[in-house]
């Protein structure tokens, strides 16, 4: 498992007075789940719910939800995306202590792949490909579609949309 780790050293260095007391972020890995289809190999996937635990907050606790937000943009980005895990993609809990701060524990349903690929030597090896990236939207392209006799069939421009678009592994493109 990748994203614990990731998650933790993220809030570590985006949180600032967290560094000063690291033992007050608590990361747990609860209700894993191991898929395979068997279809690739021994390829699986892995999703779990990541309880995120952080004793006596003084900040602003709005910060833990656009530094967890920036987070899984990049890691998770369909907690975001998807409509349908939205709704549910992200609870939470904040207990206030002595008027001043806060216990916060967040819960956050995660997924990570693992492709094992047969070496040429005939050993197993296991890798991690990353999560889908969004890019922006290139400028307006210009297209001419032509026949082999190079008769112009059709001609257009793209549209000038502001924006941005989810790059989409394929299989053996992407480790």
């Amino acid at each position: 498992m990748k994203k614990p780790h990731a998650l933790r050293e993220y809030l570590l260095n985006a949180i600032p007075d967290l560094p000063q007391d690291p033992d007050r972020l608590l990361i747990f890995v609860n209700d894993g789940k191991l898929m395979s289809t068997a279809a690739n190999g021994y390829s699986f996937e892995m999703a779990y719910t990541l309880d995120m635990i952080i004793t006596d907050y003084a900040g602003d606790v709005d910060v833990f939800g656009v530094v967890l937000f920036t987070w899984i943009m990049d890691n998770q980005s369909e907690l975001m995306a998807n409509l349908d895990k939205v709704k549910e993609a992200i609870t939470f809990e904040a207990e206030l202590i002595d008027n001043s701060k806060y216990d916060l524990h967040f819960k956050i349903p995660l997924t990570e792949r693992v492709i094992v690929k047969k070496n040429a030597d005939g050993k197993f090896e296991i890798s991690y490909p990353s999560e889908p990236q969004y890019t922006e939207f290139g400028p307006p392209t210009d297209f001419e579609l032509i026949d082999k006799d190079g008769s112009t069939l059709a001609t257009w421009r793209t549209a000038d949309i502001q924006g941005r678009s989810l790059d989409m592994p394929f299989p053996g493109k992407n480790p």
